[in-house]
């Protein structure tokens, strides 16, 4: 038997899968249950998951799969919940193709793609360029990546996405960084410095920070922006 909050947030996914065919985010089911923190998403997922009523599909961001429904909702007749009418702003999902190219943007070389998830091969030469608003890039030089990989969800970094980097050889801790792992392999992860070690941290609790040497972890760039097309 499920709980309420278990029941509602199956309920939840159910409904923006039917609806729109992608699964809700964990910022979107918090403020759907009105939960204080995603903390709690965790927890409800992992319960709904272990209980055999969602999967959670391997190597895509936001990829959830309801498996069944409770014996409540199989009839088809969906019951009233304290779910609020949780509505998203699709106002900024327009198609970059559908927009005027601003006046003000700039062109940027795409390098490749850029792991967010086990590190994949470094960075590559340029394939093509695109164009980012010059208010985003502000001072420096910069280049476009390609993300592959999930682990970076839960700061709004989803595979597909084009992340937009400035060139740097050092950062801040905490900043997003592209880290060149014994140069040879390139991921995007948060920067943690702490006892003389490198931590490269990501934003998804299904992934570890993995820890390294100073001399393995070298800074490439340091995240700025994304571009994220709608299709």
């Amino acid at each position: 038997m499920l709980t309420a909050k278990q029941h509602d947030l199956l309920l939840f996914i159910n409904k923006r899968l039917n609806d729109s065919g992608i699964s809700p985010s964990f910022d979107e089911m918090k403020d759907a249950l009105g939960l204080a923190s995603k903390s709690g998403i965790h927890r409800l997922i992992t319960a709904l998951e272990e209980r055999g009523f969602i999967r959670r599909l391997a190597h895509r961001a936001r990829a959830l799969e309801v498996v069944k429904l409770p014996e409540d909702l199989q009839s088809g007749e969906i019951p009233e919940t304290k779910i609020k009418d949780f509505k998203p702003d699709y106002s900024a999902a327009m198609s970059r193709r559908d927009l005027p190219e601003p006046a003000n943007s700039i062109d940027v070389p795409l390098l490749g793609r850029i792991a967010a998830g086990t590190p994949i091969e470094a960075i590559s030469h340029e394939t093509a360029r695109i164009s980012a608003p010059a208010d985003m890039l502000g001072h420096g030089e910069h280049f476009a990546l390609t993300v592959q990989g999930d682990s970076m969800i839960e700061a709004g970094i989803l595979d597909g996405d084009t992340v937009i980097i400035r060139k740097a050889d050092t950062a801040r801790n905490g900043e997003i960084i592209v880290a060149l792992v014994d140069d040879e392999e390139a991921t995007l992860k948060r920067l943690r410095k702490k006892n003389g070690s490198v931590a490269l941290e990501a934003a998804n609790p299904e992934y570890e920070t993995r820890i390294f040497g100073p001399d393995r972890v070298k800074v490439q760039g340091t995240l700025v922006g994304l571009v994220r097309r709608y299709h």
